[in-house]
């Protein structure tokens, strides 16, 4: 999983940084400084929960394209009639 910040939602308020101190760092204005080979190290809970404690709703959470997908469950096709339904 890859960090992601929405820049146009980001407040400065380092809530991210205050909870992850050793993959993320502050500018001089507050804003968030990724360190991206620290993060690609960490949990996926720990990243979860940062996320999900933004104030600004500015983090998310995006699939790395070097994860694999998950395989979808297969449902079996339902049969279908041969005929249409004759209206009545």
């Amino acid at each position: 999983m890859r960090l992601e910040i929405d820049w146009t939602r980001c407040a400065g308020h380092g809530l991210c940084a205050a909870l992850l101190p050793q993959a993320i760092g502050r500018d001089d204005w507050g804003y968030p400084i990724l360190d991206r080979a620290r993060l690609d190290r960490l949990p996926a809970a720990d990243l979860k929960r940062v996320v999900s404690c933004c104030p600004a709703l500015a983090l998310r959470l995006e699939k790395s394209r070097l994860e694999k997908p998950r395989p979808e469950k297969l449902r079996p096709e339902k049969p279908r009639s041969e005929k249409a339904p004759q209206p009545r």
